[in-house]
């Protein structure tokens, strides 16, 4: 019987572990002040735009001081196309993304907007 409980106290400490490991993932925080409607990123440098990210959103929209999660994107330097719901889209260059952390865009990132 004693066998059988440490077992399971091993079992389960080995799964509190990879839930650690897995971390929460790589996030956006939008410190923008408006809404995201689109967010695409691209290896830094480059214009192959990615898949919308804000449709992982509840909402497909990134409200102001909100984070979202990014999928499918690997650590590194990428730029990024940014989308509001009004039309404007605007470029943010060099973003260095880290793997389980998250990283942040202000109005203050924001390039070669267009309406």
């Amino acid at each position: 019987m004693r066998w059988i409980l440490a077992l399971i106290a091993l079992l389960t400490l080995a799964g509190e572990a990879a839930a650690q490991a897995k971390g929460k993932g790589i996030r956006l925080w939008n410190l923008t002040t408006e809404t995201i409607s689109g967010f695409q990123l691209a290896p830094a440098g480059r214009t192959d735009w990615g898949p919308n990210q804000c449709l992982n959103d509840k909402d497909k929209e990134v409200d102001h001081d909100e984070r979202l999660r990014i999928i499918g994107v690997e650590p590194g330097h990428y730029d990024a196309k940014v989308s509001y719901p009004n039309g404007r889209q605007c470029i943010v260059r060099g973003i260095e993304i880290r793997a389980d952390a998250v990283f942040s865009i202000a109005d203050k990132d924001l390039k070669d907007c267009t309406k």
